[in-house]
Formats: structure tokens, C-alpha cells, sequence
């Protein structure tokens, strides 16, 4: 049998090999729905991730090819390729799910009430943003 390095071929352990760790969803969280683009905006932002799994999981995302990078040094910023940007329904589903089940949520109101009533609208204006924002 020929090794993959994958466990299996099973469609939700290649999401999770992809992009199942928590830090990886938070970047493509920031990158789908705040202005977070650079390093130092991850870098910042509430969740407090360490530099070296910033770094770790930038870089990995890159070479699944979820998100890319646009520029170098300090101004460098990060995008969502096109497969990144595909991402956009499951991480509007776990905005809902966690909306509906967590009282203490972050999630503006008016947000998640686009999502439950004009899901294809919010989806599509997010889409056309970020693909004018980054090129798709």
C-alpha cells in the first residue's frame, strides 16, 4: 500500500489534516472576517498565539495552499488563495453553530442574523471583497 502521510482517506481527516488545529482556523477566521493581513496583526490579535506556531501554521497553510503571501519582510500580508476562500460556508456554518450554543459569544448580532437569513448574500458580498481585496 502506498504511504500518503495521510491516516486515511476518510474526507473529514483530510479537513482536519489540512486545517484542524485551532490556530490555523483563527488565521482564516482574520483573514475572512476582520482587516488582519500581516504577521504582526496575527501576532496581535486576542487569542495570544506564541511567534514560533504563528510562523509554524503560516507557513504550513501556504503549502497546502489556503492562503498565500504577498510581499516580504515586515510588509509582507497574507491572503486566502482560491481554496482558502472555499473555506468561507463551513467557517460561516461555525460562526452559526457557535452563535447558537454559546451564550457569551463575540459574534456581532447583525452578523449572525445574516447568516441565518441571507447566508447566499453574506456569502457572496464576502467573496466578491475578498477576491477584489486580494486578486482571486
Amino acid at each position: 500500500m502506498k504511504r500518503t502521510g495521510r491516516r486515511s482517506d476518510c474526507p473529514i481527516n483530510y479537513a482536519l489534516q489540512t486545517f484542524g488545529d485551532p490556530w490555523s482556523l483563527l488565521i482564516l477566521r482574520d483573514l475572512m472576517f476582520t482587516d488582519r493581513r500581516s504577521y504582526t496583526d496575527f501576532l496581535h490579535a486576542e487569542e495570544g498565539i506564541a511567534t514560533n506556531i504563528l510562523a509554524d501554521r503560516l507557513a504550513w497553510l501556504q503549502n497546502v495552499d489556503v492562503i498565500r503571501k504577498l510581499g516580504h519582510g515586515k510588509g509582507a500580508r497574507y491572503a486566502l488563495t482560491a481554496k482558502g476562500l472555499d473555506l468561507l460556508p463551513a467557517m460561516l456554518e461555525l460562526v452559526r453553530w457557535s452563535a447558537t450554543h454559546d451564550a457569551r459569544t463575540a459574534a456581532p448580532k447583525a452578523f449572525v442574523s445574516r447568516i441565518n437569513k441571507q447566508r447566499a448574500t453574506l456569502e457572496q458580498e464576502i467573496r466578491d471583497q475578498l477576491r477584489a481585496e486580494f486578486e482571486l
